[in-house]
């Protein structure tokens, strides 16, 4: 993980006080907290930090391990009822061979009727730390002194006020003012409101670009993602000028930004309709989409009726089936992902995965060892592996820190999406890392609590996602065009509408096609819609079927509201952590229905869902349940009548 030593403090001032008491009994009211509250610049992350001065580290309340996964020590939380109602602990487990496993342990918030120990946890467990990007409000007061207090955009705590008895209150808010822009609030203007810059933009290009306006065009030539993006600097500050709203980019015609856009990702500015293998799709009569029932998730009894007695898995295509329409109930994910992803073939048996896991977990260790081994001196001379080194840490700072798994200081679970990582540089030299693959592993990393299944998981993941994150964007080109093809075919009208708006490219989709809707939807929910996705059902690229169904509930006021580039690009960059899950795999279900029964359906959207299959040498378009019998590939397709061949 990244060393102090690349910490910039930008303001840091002493004496800043938490009266910790202030709703209780006023026979504590004197307790008082002092404590050091600094702004750090930390690879170009700011983070708003307050230690208090005694015990600045509690292990009760924060995460904590050594920098290195060799040194991983026991960790939990524990906090008081006044910060968080849930209380968690995890400790590590070891096996022989130092690899990391997570198990869930009783947490007890007993006193142990010591004053001075009491007040010793009482100042520790008030630390915290936060990303300036992650700061909804400041609200300002007076009472004789000023104090702050600071709203997030998803608190997971109640951060306590700040008191600044001997003042520092105004410096410190000029210091942020240098890294995002403050406004009073129109209800209450000792509320000031915080937008960081290009925080519209990093909303649907962030793993395009850093979050941070400055150094913007070094760090696209540090990304090895982007090395062909160099003129992406200039879409930078036209974009956030434009979702600004300044007069003078008002008057800018949204071609222009389009045209950027074409200019610097090169390929996907094509006319789809000439690319090969896609038709000219005429207006096309779908009928209507039909209704779909969805069901609960496939609970432990249910997995456990799918194994016989040697642990082998029966009835796959119907237990797919149940996945697909309901998802996992948490307990069993541990188990079901890894015969979803690939890792364990369905027919094993217990002893042969034993055995597997076994292989699998010497032939991980060895590749860690090769970049855990390198010199200093050699990685001098390897500016490939300095590279990633730099951008896994960057990027693992900031994955998913509001959520309570990896929240807090040196989280033991940091330390494994980053020995993972760069575990899997080496495992694929040729890709090595690329930022937006750590939003894929960290669910990963907390369904399976353990190192090697987290990382061969991941690997198998990554199979399927490779062509995402290759230098020439070939996947995401591919993908964006599929998209539109099946956009034409169930919406002409809002497809026109996209073109005659210079969106037609669906630049707006990136990030979730990039990164499967990681940062779109809760945890939780991106846990059960990967899985359903994952037993490829009910046809092949549901994600797309999914994409539609998120514009198809937006399409009327896109149109309605007359939106122009900027503006769609606005309205779905801020449909994150607003959408519902349960709507979008009904309406995507029921989307891949409606298209399934029409008549006359395009080949390349017969293509695209994998209805078409001259591997299995049937010459014209398959309806789903002819293609599993011809080619007997043992994934369940829905149900449907007779199969009978369509030429």
């Amino acid at each position: 993980m990244a060393s102090d030593s690349l910490h910039q403090v930008i303001f840091e001032h002493d004496g800043v006080f938490i009266h910790p008491n202030s709703d209780a009994d006023a026979s504590d009211q004197d307790l008082l907290i002092s404590g050091s509250l600094r702004l750090v610049d930390k690879d170009g992350e700011i983070l708003v930090e307050y230690k208090p001065l005694e015990d600045t580290v509690d292990p009760s309340n924060m995460l904590c391990a050594g920098k290195d996964s060799s040194s991983v020590v026991e960790w939990g939380q524990c906090p008081g009822e006044r910060v968080l109602e849930t209380q968690l602990s995890y400790e590590t487990e070891w096996d022989m061979i130092n690899a990391v496993s997570f198990k869930k342990r009783p947490c007890s918030n007993g006193s142990n009727g010591e004053g001075s120990l009491h007040h010793s946890h009482e100042r520790s467990r008030w630390a915290f730390i936060f990303s300036l990007r992650d700061l909804r409000s400041v609200t300002v007061k007076q009472e004789g002194w000023t104090f702050l207090l600071f709203k997030l955009k998803e608190p997971l705590a109640c951060l306590p006020a700040l008191h600044f008895h001997q003042g520092g209150s105004t410096p410190f808010l000029d210091a942020v003012r240098r890294f995002a822009l403050l406004s009073e609030s129109a209800e209450d203007e000792s509320c000031l409101l915080v937008s960081t810059p290009n925080k519209a933009l990093s909303q649907s290009f962030e793993n395009l670009l850093d979050d941070n306006n400055y150094s913007l065009v070094n760090k696209l030539k540090k990304d090895p993602y982007v090395t062909t993006l160099g003129g992406f600097s200039k879409v930078t500050n036209y974009l956030f000028d434009a979702l600004r709203g300044t007069e003078e980019q008002a008057r800018r015609p949204p071609e222009e930004m389009a045209d950027l856009l074409g200019e610097v990702i090169p390929g996907l500015d094509i006319n789809q309709q000439e690319e090969p293998g896609f038709e000219v799709i005429t207006r096309i009569d779908l009928g209507p989409r039909p209704a779909v029932s969805r069901r609960d998730p496939v609970s432990v009894e249910e997995w456990t009726k799918h194994q016989d007695p040697e642990g082998r898995v029966l009835r796959v295509p119907q237990l797919k089936q149940d996945i697909f329409k309901g998802g996992l109930c948490h307990a069993v994910r541990k188990e079901a992902w890894k015969f979803l992803l690939g890792y364990f073939p369905w027919s094993s048996t217990a002893e042969e995965r034993k055995a597997l896991q076994r292989s699998k977990t010497d032939e991980y260790f060895r590749m860690k060892l090769q970049w855990k081994s390198v010199s200093d001196e050699q990685e001098r001379r390897n500016s490939r592996l300095r590279d990633y080194r730099s951008l896994i840490e960057k990027d693992v700072n900031r994955t998913d820190r509001t959520y309570r798994f990896y929240e807090g200081m040196d989280n033991p679970g940091l330390v494994l999406l980053n020995d993972i990582l760069m575990t899997y540089c080496m495992y694929d030299f040729d890709l090595g890392y690329v930022q937006g693959m750590s939003d894929l592993l960290s669910p990963i990393v907390y369904v399976m609590e353990n190192e090697v299944d987290a990382f061969w998981c991941f690997a198998y993941y990554m199979d399927q996602m490779h062509q995402n994150f290759e230098e020439q964007m070939q996947g995401m080109k591919t993908q964006l065009v599929q998209l539109g093809a099946l956009l034409r075919l169930l919406d002409n009208n809002f497809w026109n509408y996209l073109e005659s708006q210079d969106s037609g490219f669906l630049y707006f989709c990136f990030r979730w096609l990039l990164i499967r809707f990681k940062r779109e939807l809760s945890f939780q929910d991106v846990l059960r819609l990967w899985e359903v996705m994952w037993t490829e059902l009910p046809c092949e690229n549901f994600h797309l079927l999914v994409c539609c169904a998120i514009l198809d509930s937006e399409k009327k006021k896109i149109m309605e509201e007359n939106y122009g580039f900027n503006e769609i690009l606005k309205h779905i960059n801020e449909l994150s952590m607003k959408l519902d899950i349960d709507e979008i795999l009904h309406k995507a279900e029921g989307i891949c229905l409606q298209i399934q029964s029409c008549k006359d359906l395009p080949r390349s959207v017969s293509s695209i869902l994998g209805w078409w299959s001259d591997s299995c040498g049937v010459p014209g378009p398959l309806r789903p349940p002819q293609r599993a019998a011809a080619c007997s590939n043992g994934h369940g397709h829905l149900p449907e009548p007779a199969p009978t061949c369509v030429s």
